[in-house]
């Protein structure tokens, strides 16, 4: 993998309750300060709580596997109408730069909660390079864009209406699905806020034509009877937050007839696809994209 030379921790460089805060306090549970002064009480020798929160922060240039002028891609960031939603999306799309007689299949790519940072442009590379048009709108645009911050964008986020954020995701795979160069197949994956957005989204849209949650909130029962497309759901053995919701919504889908893949990947965390950050798993992640692209392969190129 690119710049492997870089030092990459692990989880098993923190201790388990460090990880605990460290997942409540990017999911708003808690604030900086107070994952400080908590996370100070189980410092190791020579760590301090600083230390453990700028090693656990994201690391785009540890990760970046698709430069962002590989010339096998065209990229670029467009705007597009979202009248129910804010008025305006912007987001960045990748595609195959060879010219194909085929038209290919689409893939919307939802952020985790903050925004549309380098990871998830890389994502929406990666998705290009397997031979699909990604694209990956920017939830924060309406408040400015990605400030190019993690900390920033994360307090950004809780000051956008969600339902008109959900209704740009809407138009979005609209977007997708009208594309001239696409053959009108759409598919979404989305991580942590995102997966919760790609559950979303299949209860929304009938004719979508797959969804890969990782580790996303899920539906009401209710919502969960309406969806029509299928399902590959990816959970994180340790993440009691997310899974708590996967045995009622897994009942949901069984009674509503859904097809569906779920994994539970064990002993990894939360964010374990997230290549930027120590609780990212090698091998829980490739399996978890490899599956992905497969699954994509299958339900999207007819």
């Amino acid at each position: 993998m690119p710049n492997d030379h870089l030092t990459r921790k692990t989880v098993s460089d923190f201790p388990p309750e460090v990880l605990e805060l460290f997942d409540r306090y990017v999911h708003g549970g808690i604030s900086r300060r107070s994952f400080l002064e908590k996370a100070g009480k189980y410092a190791l020798a020579g760590a301090t709580a600083t230390g453990y929160l700028a090693a656990l922060s994201p690391n785009f240039a540890l990760a970046q596997q698709v430069a962002e002028d590989d010339v096998r891609i065209k990229t670029s960031f467009e705007e597009f109408p979202s009248p129910n939603g804010y008025g305006k999306l912007r987001g960045y799309l990748a595609k195959p730069a060879k010219a194909s007689i085929q038209k290919r299949p689409t893939v919307l790519v939802v952020h985790e909660n903050r925004g549309l940072n380098p990871h998830i442009e890389d994502i929406t590379r990666r998705l290009a390079l397997a031979n699909f048009i990604a694209f990956a709108p920017d939830a924060l645009f309406p408040l400015g864009g990605y400030p190019g911050d993690e900390d920033k964008a994360r307090e950004l986020f809780p000051k956008l209406d969600q339902s008109k954020t959900k209704e740009d995701f809407l138009a979005a795979a609209d977007v997708l699905k009208k594309l001239p160069d696409g053959n009108g197949r759409v598919g979404v994956v989305g991580f942590c806020y995102g997966g919760g957005i790609a559950n979303f989204l299949a209860t929304r849209i009938s004719d979508l034509g797959a969804a890969v949650p990782f580790y996303g909130a899920q539906p009401t029962a209710e919502d969960a009877a309406k969806i029509k497309s299928p399902l590959l759901l990816h959970y994180a053995g340790q993440d009691e937050r997310i899974n708590a919701g996967w045995p009622a919504y897994e009942t949901a889908l069984k009674a509503a007839h859904v097809k569906y893949e779920a994994y539970i990947y064990p002993d990894v965390q939360h964010g374990f696809n997230n290549d930027t950050t120590p609780r990212f798993d090698e091998t829980a992640a490739k399996l978890a994209w490899d599956r992905t692209i497969a699954f994509f392969e299958k339900n999207l190129r007819t």
